[in-house]
């Protein structure tokens, strides 16, 4: 086997076409840990971004613990659909069986983001919906942000982060919703989950979460009994951003 020195090791041929196999999305997930704070989503390590590969059956998450600060392309954990570390020595993110159970059962996302953003958390903790109160949640999603309800004891007293996936999984079933339309959630008492098709989107969709949280905190302080955006303008405003005629981009 062709031995590479590198430094004061060796390194055989085999290990780093295996390395360089996964480079990609450790640099995907990395770029996309590093924006959290820098968007105002995170405090301290309060969060994580995942980057798969599904041809791989991979995805790259944050190292648990670590600050944003320190993070590089090289320390991102690379785990399969089922949670087993591939690659990396830093233990992964906390979530990492969340976000396993995710992509494993919803093929279509190649991004998930996990944060204790102040206002999607509140509302989580009230373990309340976020109502369609304005055009900027509908030019994102036609329904209220879902709030999965808490989790019963046995799933927490079991194997919890895996659970949580299925919490989440659940609510979209137990609804309806489609995670291709919907690409966010609250989890009940705990916080919010975003995803996409990357891992740029999932933060995108993590940025405006935290906004229309807000906005409907804020709408509610003004009038309590703000009412709904009518459907007519939730239809328009959804359709001319996401529709076959679209044309808004601001």
């Amino acid at each position: 086997m062709l031995l590479l020195t590198m430094g004061h090791g060796l390194w055989t041929m085999d290990n780093q076409k295996r390395m360089n196999k996964y480079e990609h999305i450790q640099q995907d997930a990395y770029k996309a840990n590093i924006q959290l704070p820098k968007l105002g989503l995170v405090l301290f390590t309060f969060g994580n971004v995942s980057a798969a590969d599904r041809s791989l059956g991979v995805f790259a998450i944050k190292p648990s613990g670590v600050p944003y600060d320190e993070l590089s392309p090289a320390k991102m954990v690379v785990v399969d659909f089922d949670g087993n570390v591939v690659e990396g020595s830093l233990r992964p993110s906390s979530d990492t069986k969340t976000h396993a159970v995710l992509y494993k059962h919803w093929h279509h996302i190649g991004g998930i983001v996990h944060t204790h953003s102040m206002y999607a958390t509140a509302w989580a903790q009230s373990q309340r919906d976020i109502p369609i109160y304005g055009t900027t949640h509908a030019d994102h999603i036609t329904v209220d942000v879902p709030c999965a309800a808490p989790m019963h004891d046995e799933m927490i007293q079991g194997d919890y982060e895996h659970e949580t996936g299925f919490q989440i999984i659940n609510c979209f079933k137990e609804r309806g919703l489609s995670y291709e339309e919907v690409e966010m959630i609250l989890v009940g008492n705990h916080a919010p989950f975003t995803w996409g098709k990357t891992p740029e989107k999932a933060v995108y969709n993590s940025a405006v979460l935290e906004t229309i949280a807000q906005m409907a905190y804020l709408t509610e302080n003004i009038k309590a009994d703000a009412l709904r955006l009518k459907e007519s303008l939730i239809k328009k405003h959804f359709e001319r951003k996401h529709g076959p005629d679209s044309y808004y981009g601001q």
